[in-house]
């Protein structure tokens, strides 16, 4: 399996080399030359597996190159030692909890599957991950590279843009992680990264990386969930999954799942305000435009880069990306109403970012039979200051949390010139 930029103007990589590397030479995303698909038998034998069993059998064809079977068994088995639930709210709605690994968000899925890949093909010289993140990314990839040796990481975030408790668990580690605190947005942060991966005096005095959902190593094992969560679901109907989308890495791997095979009926594209792809769903024309902020951070992107790898996927066909997504898109009041509402409803506790898939998937499945499930990428207590506001109540911090929100913040705040970061980059050479 070769992997080739989403720019095509560069050469195609093994999978080690692609992970390494991060970004392509030519600004482009790395994505595999070839989609494997698996028999009907595959999904049958699926319902009585764990997660890190199922990640083993999809994730092979795409590493087996460099990868034994073995060895990453070994890998899922470390990296994904906890559970996907699926909650029932009601006879055919199903809340998929990603939130029970090491940062209690979905990303943890990724990131710690992409620490494992890169331990075992690190180069001899020291490698620098470089990390965008719009709230929870940032702490998942930290965490999962906290204390590896050869290994050192570079955390961008907005300043002023993601929760405290996102910020607390990413920003307060020290080691090996250094957290920069961005005068501007998501995209900036975003930005600031890609034009690193390309600078020719960085790359000839740094070995660069990416752990972002730019990174390959990062969004093939998010396919996982998908395939978990239909091992566990016993429906005749229609399957619907509801993604809350940002930089559409997420909606992407569930994308590539549907097309090795896996039944899924729609996927609907969950957004907060920047909804640049429910508009290209809906018009056809792609316009990035500056992020603005809301309620449900992680989100807040207004020029994402998945994007490219979804028309890849789909030869640049409108017409059936179209088919295959849906998009909605949620004003920050429409959201607290939907957290409200669910938790008078149903006693469930929704995260922001879950709440605008909750939304999507109501507003879709009107006079429609189906199975939904939407997925709920964060737990409720990482965003206690909207929750609580608008339930007046409560939530308890799970103990992981309540540990990192004791410790100092060790970030360093830096404007979002790229002289100025690579600089910086530089100087830690």
């Amino acid at each position: 399996m070769k992997y080739f930029s989403t720019h095509r103007k560069s050469e195609k990589l093994s999978f080690q080399q692609a992970v390494i590397q991060g970004l392509a030479s030519d600004g482009g995303l790395f994505f595999p030359e070839k989609i494997p698909t698996f028999p009907a038998i595959f999904f049958a034998q699926t319902a009585n597996k764990k997660p890190h069993e199922i990640a083993a059998e999809v994730l092979f064809p795409f590493v087996k190159d460099d990868i034994s079977y073995q060895k990453l068994m070994e890998l899922t088995t470390d990296a994904l030692n906890f559970d996907f639930p699926l909650v029932k709210l009601d006879n055919d709605t199903y809340a998929l909890e990603l939130f029970h690994g090491t940062t209690l968000a979905f990303k943890d899925v990724g990131a710690r599957m992409t620490a494992r890949f890169m331990g075992i093909f690190a180069p001899k010289e020291k490698l620098t991950v470089l990390v965008a993140t719009s709230g929870d990314t940032g702490s998942a990839v930290a965490n999962g590279f906290l204390g590896v040796e050869g290994v050192d990481v570079v955390v961008l975030y907005p300043k002023g843009k993601v929760s405290e408790t996102q910020e607390k668990q990413f920003a307060t580690l020290g080691k090996n992680i250094t957290a920069l605190e961005i005068d501007g947005t998501f995209d900036d942060c975003q930005s600031l990264v890609k034009q690193a991966f390309t600078d020719g005096i960085l790359n000839r005095k740094m070995k660069l990386t990416s752990a972002n959902s730019i990174s390959i190593a990062r969004l093939l094992p998010q396919m996982v969930y998908y395939f978990y969560a239909f091992a566990k679901l016993k429906t005749d109907k229609p399957l619907v999954f509801s993604v809350p989308s940002g930089n559409l890495g997420n909606i992407s791997a569930g994308l590539i799942a549907k097309k090795m095979g896996l039944p899924v009926a729609q996927f609907l594209a969950a957004t907060n305000i920047n909804d640049v792809l429910p508009e290209y769903l809906n018009t056809q024309i792609f316009t990035p435009r500056p992020s603005r902020s809301t309620i449900s951070n992680a989100m807040d992107v207004g020029n994402p880069s998945n994007f490219a790898r979804i028309t890849e996927l789909y030869k640049q066909d409108w017409g059936k990306i179209s088919q295959d997504i849906t998009g909605y898109s949620f004003e920050d009041e429409q959201v607290r109403r939907t957290i409200r509402q669910v938790y008078k409803e149903k006693k469930y506790i929704l995260d922001p970012h879950g709440a605008v898939a909750y939304a999507a998937l109501k507003k879709y499945r009107e006079n429609k039979s189906i199975t939904g499930v939407f997925l709920e990428t964060a737990h409720p207590a990482k965003f206690s200051e909207v929750v609580e506001a608008e339930l007046n109540t409560k939530i308890e911090l799970p103990h992981r949390l309540k540990k990192f929100m004791a410790k100092e913040k060790l970030s360093l705040a830096m404007n979002n010139s790229f002289t100025d970061f690579k600089a910086f980059l530089l100087e830690m050479k």
